[in-house]
């Protein structure tokens, strides 16, 4: 596969202060045709601008996808890290992971749509970095499940790993149909939380011996 790369230039104080704006371009138009159906001509038109010109801002249409991709997983980590780093207890910490999860798919969704569904086409490299970001979430989401098992709020014989997994994997899938299903952001992570942090909870143990 062919890179199209651009010459390198100096980036001045306003070019710098634009990138955001390239960046959501790149982003709406790598989430509408993917990274193969996308031309470094559809996001110039998409910006009103010359296709020579975004050489200012990414060398190739392949650092524009890795810089869509990255924004579509930093800022889950960011706030993922906020919550985890807090001092609530474990339960309301899982509640507002699975929020922050979530709340992306209302105000950003041409990143999530990008990095979910198109980041394996990333070059070797950069899956690698954008990697990075991707497992620091599991990993906060798997310490504070850890962190409820210790302290009794979750069941003893839960497997923290997978139970990352099962709740990120959950949270991603969304992505796909809580559209179709006319759905908002702030219902589903009410749904998701409830359904997560009372399946994860220690089980009465009056309520199995009724059974």
């Amino acid at each position: 596969m062919a890179v199209v790369s651009f010459p390198s230039k100096p980036r001045s104080g306003g070019q710098r202060r634009r990138k955001p704006e390239i960046i959501e371009a790149a982003a709406r138009v790598f989430a509408e045709r993917g990274f193969h159906g996308t031309t470094t001509q559809d996001i110039a038109d998409v910006l009103g601008i010359r296709q020579a010109s975004l050489y200012y801002y990414f060398p190739s249409k392949e650092a524009a996808f890795e810089q869509v991709c990255l924004k579509g997983v930093e800022d889950f980590f960011e706030a993922a890290k906020l919550i985890a780093d807090s001092d609530a207890g474990a339960r309301e910490r899982l509640s507002l992971l699975i929020n922050s999860h979530l709340s992306p798919l209302a105000d950003r969704g041409d990143f999530v749509k990008v990095f979910l569904n198109e980041r394996q086409h990333l070059p070797t490299e950069s899956r690698r970095r954008v990697g990075r970001w991707s497992r620091g979430v599991e990993r906060l989401f798997e310490s504070v499940i850890k962190d409820g098992v210790a302290h009794g709020e979750f069941r003893s014989d839960l497997n923290p790993r997978l139970a990352t997994l099962a709740i990120l994997g959950m949270c991603n899938a969304a992505a796909s149909w809580y559209r179709k299903e006319n759905v908002g952001i702030a219902m589903l992570s009410i749904e998701f939380s409830r359904l997560v942090v009372d399946g994860l909870g220690k089980r009465d143990p009056r309520k199995r011996a009724r059974r």
